[in-house]
């Protein structure tokens, strides 16, 4: 019998905090200006689905050397034909100053490219991700073979001088 008054306890408190989180979220509590920082609860919320997500759908494999220096140096081309550096910047490249103002911050990429595999990167590169800024060259048709090579050029990233990328981000 207390088994079963426990269970109805647990069971109204989940209640409870399902209809609070639907007042907090849809009643307009939750402050979605970007100038506002997310509550720790909801940042690591967002932080968790995020990196399980891209760990559960990063599938691709490369279709190619990934350290091959004709790869990497395309992929320096693409990520400037891109855009990229507007956001997360590149060697002697500073960020342009609107990126400062976007929730949550665009990574740089110097640290991100050891922290994530080529088939994440991949992904995420080809997707974007929701509620970020980022992009999915993907739906703009960009090819994969394209994606892959900057890839390759953000794994090499953290090792690239800034005269390397100067050389190979030119467009020919």
């Amino acid at each position: 019998m207390k088994t079963l008054k426990t269970l109805a306890i647990i069971g109204l408190l989940a209640i409870l905090a399902a209809v609070g989180g639907a007042v907090y979220f849809f009643g307009g509590y939750y402050n979605v200006a970007g100038a506002h920082e997310d509550p720790g609860i909801v940042n690591w919320a967002l932080t968790y689905v995020r990196q399980a997500s891209i760990e559960r759908h990063a599938k691709d494999r490369p279709p190619a050397n990934l350290n091959d220096p004709a790869t990497v140096q395309a992929g320096a081309r693409a990520f400037v034909t891109r855009g990229c550096p507007t956001c997360h910047g590149a060697p002697g490249v500073e960020w342009v100053k609107f990126s400062e103002g976007m929730r949550p911050y665009p990574p740089d990429l110097k640290d991100l490219a050891n922290e994530r595999t080529p088939q994440q990167l991949f992904f995420v590169v080809k997707n974007g991700i929701k509620m970020t800024g980022m992009p999915g060259f993907g739906l703009i048709e960009a090819p994969d073979e394209e994606i892959w090579n900057i890839v390759a050029f953000v794994k090499k990233l953290p090792d690239i001088s800034e005269a390397d990328y100067k050389a190979w981000s030119a467009q020919p």
